[in-house]
């Protein structure tokens, strides 16, 4: 698409990944951000430093990971929508940050495009920072909601829907991607921004000037518990808990009286997807089940779907060794037996191709 209608309504455009992300960003009113260049990710803010110039907002790149993330503690604050965007390794450097702004209450998008670990590793497509994303990443007990897009156009909606679900529960959102959703180049629908709730609570708490009102305090520091450390735990982990109840998106493809439910979220679940594809018709029928939201993670609806499928096996598959399958045996530990559900998966980088994805199928049947 010509730079000169990137700002306009066009219906279908054809953007990168990450460059989708930035306009996402545009549209849902994004007024501030923050970041530093890192590989598979710089797309993002390459993209940013030209669109928010044209629309009068701020653009920073940070002298670094650090620098970039209390920036965005600072403008949320402030009660402006914020994001950052980065790569695993800068990702890691910002979690104290991150560990801050959850125990702030302050809502911001972290955006993650997943590169291969442990260390500095290398620039292909990974999704070993799942731990990372789903656990919280820094020190102490928090959680930040974590999107998990598999194509160009949900990079585009789920940064909408990000900016929307930050202000809404209060918190940070993370939109985990990777190396092949981040650089892939597919067309998608650039539709303006549909909000996600009716309305959103009001920034009382925001930090902008006390004429009129009582001063506003944003701290992360408690000297002892009774001093209000053990109050703001509880009343995280309830909203944690309304989040679990509220928010949990997955797709379900085939899973109806399938024999084999293949687990796989992100890039992966595309490739999977291909595989499945090619291999139904044979005798057998392989489903897709693909966690949309990485934390939340659905188990419930995977419970009910094994609950329907007697004598079905799961087949998990990612671009790790193996850290979402964990929340798969933790959903299924009381209805499936541990034999049943299986892994495919490695680190450092790699990743299935379909026809990896349908030998290993082809191999999980005749078992």
């Amino acid at each position: 698409m010509a730079e000169n209608n990137i700002g306009s309504d066009s219906k279908r455009v054809l953007l990168k990944g990450n460059e989708a992300v930035g306009e996402a960003a545009i549209k849902a009113g994004c007024q501030c951000y923050f970041a530093y260049p890192i590989t598979p990710q710089t797309e993002t803010p390459e993209y940013l430093s030209r669109r928010m110039e044209t629309e009068n907002r701020v653009f920073l790149q940070a002298e670094s990971e650090v620098a970039a993330i209390n920036m965005v503690f600072g403008a949320a604050a402030a009660g402006a929508r914020v994001m950052t965007s980065s790569s695993s390794p800068g990702i890691s450097l910002k979690q104290e940050g991150i560990s801050y702004i959850a125990g702030a209450e302050l809502p911001c998008v972290i955006i993650n495009v997943v590169r291969g670990g442990p260390g500095l590793g290398n620039i292909e497509a990974s999704q070993a920072d799942y731990f990372q994303t789903t656990r919280g990443g820094g020190h102490g007990d928090y959680r930040c909601i974590a999107l998990a897009p598999n194509s160009v156009q949900e990079c585009y909606d789920m940064t909408m829907n990000a900016f929307d679900l930050a202000d809404y529960y209060r918190m940070p959102v993370f939109i985990q991607s990777d190396g092949i959703i981040g650089q892939l180049v597919e067309p998608f629908e650039m539709h303006p921004y549909k909000p996600m709730f009716e309305k959103l609570p009001p920034k009382t708490w925001a930090l902008t000037g006390c004429a009129g009102r009582k001063p506003n305090v944003v701290r992360t520091l408690y000297m002892t518990p009774a001093d209000g450390l053990e109050q703001l735990n509880r009343k995280l982990e309830q909203k944690y808990k309304k989040i679990q109840s509220e928010l949990r998106w997955f797709e379900n493809y085939n899973c109806d009286g399938a024999d084999l439910i293949i687990i796989a979220y992100g890039a992966t679940s595309r490739i999977a997807k291909s595989a499945i594809k090619k291999h139904n018709g044979n005798g057998k029928k392989v489903g897709l089940f693909r966690p949309r939201t990485i934390w939340p993670w659905p188990d419930v609806e995977l419970v009910e779907i094994a609950k329907k499928n007697k004598n079905v096996k799961f087949l998990v598959i990612e671009m790790s060794m193996g850290q979402m399958l964990e929340d798969v045996q933790l959903a299924l530990m009381d209805i499936v037996l541990k034999k049943d559900i299986l892994f495919y998966g490695m680190g450092g980088g790699w990743n299935p191709t379909p026809e990896s994805i349908y030998d290993k199928i082809s191999e999980t049947l005749k078992k």
